[in-house]
């Protein structure tokens, strides 16, 4: 079983003027399909590690084979990252409600300090990375990783992610990355972001 690019749930454009369509268009037509492209390419002849999810490949990383390894992790993290990054942006904004919004406001304090923790992390991320909203032990934590770097390798959740590559805003932003992680707040879904943190807490 080969992965597959998924398509984007909305327009390229839809989530303008925060983030262009042309930056949309590169970052899922051209990265993302680099990544699952060149995860298949790696996976050639490993059927049993072709036919997990990719959540699943990932947490079980130490069971992949030293020689492609590194390959996994880089296009195989990056096609979970990405997959989770199209569906927890669009169109709107706004901030969460419900047992989530209770969560982030009890172990932030409100949603203005977790939304500084988040832009931290990102504007800390020396290079290329992530800045994530992860479930790990049940908590929900702030961490940043490197590169495609997936959350699952090390037991966590990601629950939503900020992708803090260049390709991901240099067009419009060009080297003000605190500038696209103060607009990227008016296109999360947080009703995506809900469902992910709802199944996280059930153990799905």
């Amino acid at each position: 079983m080969a992965y597959t690019l998924p398509n984007l749930p909305y327009a390229a454009n839809a989530l303008e003027p925060s983030i262009d369509a042309m930056t949309m268009e590169i970052h899922h037509g051209r990265h993302h399909k680099a990544y699952v492209d060149n995860l298949n390419k790696a996976l050639e002849g490993e059927a049993s590690l072709a036919n997990l999810s990719i959540e699943q490949l990932l947490r079980d990383i130490s069971k992949v084979p030293e020689k492609i390894r590194q390959a996994v992790i880089n296009n195989g993290g990056g096609h979970a990252n990405h997959t989770m990054f199209w569906e927890i942006m669009g169109p709107g904004g706004g901030k969460p409600s419900g047992p989530l919004a209770d969560d982030i406001n009890k172990t932030f304090g409100d949603f203005a300090a977790f939304q500084g923790q988040i832009k931290q992390a990102g504007l800390g991320r020396f290079g290329s990375g992530w800045s994530w909203l992860v479930l790990a032990g049940g908590k929900l934590q702030v961490v940043s990783s490197a590169n495609q770097d997936s959350p699952y390798m090390t037991g966590q959740v990601p629950i939503l992610g900020v992708d803090v590559w260049e390709h991901a805003y240099y067009l419009k932003y060009q080297n003000k990355r605190a500038d696209y992680l103060d607009a990227w707040w008016n296109v999360v879904n947080w009703d995506a972001v809900a469902k992910r943190y709802s199944e996280a807490k059930a153990g799905k």
